[in-house]
């Protein structure tokens, strides 16, 4: 077997251009530009945000999930009045209770939860 060098082993290529590195050169901000009066956050307002209701889970092997099909249950963990956990990324906001409006599911908030620490309010 030939000897080789592995990859993370070889020397670098000698034949590369050299590399000029600089640091970025940035306009000064100005607070006051394109300020219109309100709120640092009012431009977020129209910005569509996905909220999604956690209604429950169950741990199942996967040989029970391959046997699912048409018809089968999946009975979830949480009882019929275990509150619906309202999320936004992943992060939970608040919980309520399924209710339906006009043949629509929908959730009635009853508490809204603390917010996680490590941010500092905006």
């Amino acid at each position: 077997m030939p000897d080789t060098v592995p990859p993370e082993a070889a020397p670098p290529p000698t034949d590369l251009p050299p590399v000029e590195a600089r640091r970025p050169e940035f306009p000064a901000l100005d607070p006051t530009s394109g300020a219109t009066g309100g709120t640092p956050l009012d431009s977020l307002r129209d910005v569509p945000i996905t909220i999604t209701a956690r209604l429950g889970h169950v741990t199942l092997p996967i040989a029970a999930i391959l046997r699912l099909g048409p018809g089968a249950v999946v009975e979830l963990e949480e009882t019929i009045s275990t509150p619906v956990e309202l999320t936004v990324r992943g992060v939970p906001f608040a919980t309520g209770e399924v209710i339906v409006v006009n043949d629509h599911f929908a959730i009635r908030i009853k508490n809204l939860l603390p917010p996680r620490g490590g941010k500092a309010d905006l």
